[in-house]
């Protein structure tokens, strides 16, 4: 994607600016398609349960991480039901001082707070049995992802897990000019996973979403 994001540093202060302009509610931080969270929540409860559990090779529920975060939908609606303690990470400051009353008195098992963009987001090492990546990949030039996903591989405790949840395209790299971001396609997603030195353990489509939208792919690396 070197050719749609060539000026790095454009590609991602056109992204806050976008953020910042958004409301901090549900339907903001689904672009206007807040009806499909309860979907998309049960789609993604059901992926995550696949692996987590006690016995041998099951991922923990000691803590997880909530990246691109926003006002914490998901940490509220998945992650916290499932996991004793939650940080979020959001590049705007907005969302996460909503997400304080939006998780009500859940928020008193959220960890930490971190206002930061992942391309310098330096996850605790040892620290994660789940780091949430959802809709926020293609905020992420493609060396500044697989840098990222690197630090999530060192941040995960034992049989700990990394997902990736977003739109893919049908074919090659879209760019959308109105939030600075990119779209790939299912291949170049993997090719990534790849260079990271991760691995595709399990992979799904998420179901009933619009038609008008991108596909969504969820998958599990390790």
């Amino acid at each position: 994607m070197g050719d749609v994001a060539e000026d790095k540093s454009s590609f991602y202060s056109n992204a806050e600016d976008y953020w910042r302009e958004v409301p901090p509610t549900v339907d903001g931080m689904l672009g206007g398609y807040g009806s499909i969270s309860s979907i998309d929540i049960s789609g993604s409860k059901a992926f995550l349960r696949k692996f987590l559990g006690d016995g041998e090779g099951k991922t923990g529920k000691g803590r997880a991480l909530d990246c691109g975060a926003g006002i914490g939908r998901i940490s509220k609606r998945l992650l916290l039901p499932l996991f004793r303690t939650v940080d979020l990470v959001d590049v705007t400051q907005e969302f996460l001082d909503k997400a304080r009353t939006f998780l009500g008195d859940d928020a008193k098992r959220v960890g930490n707070y971190y206002c930061c963009g992942l391309q310098e987001f330096v996850p605790e090492p040892d620290r994660y049995d789940v780091i949430w990546i959802q809709w926020v990949i293609g905020h992420l030039t493609d060396d500044h992802l697989v840098a990222f996903l690197r630090r999530c591989q060192k941040a995960l405790r034992p049989a700990g897990l990394i997902v990736i949840k977003d739109n893919v395209s049908y074919e090659g790299v879209v760019p959308d000019d109105v939030d600075s971001s990119v779209c790939r396609d299912l291949d170049i997603v993997r090719r990534l996973v790849g260079r990271a030195g991760l691995r595709v353990v399990h992979e799904e489509q998420q179901l009933n979403f619009p038609k008008e939208i991108y596909q969504v792919h969820t998958l599990a690396l390790r």
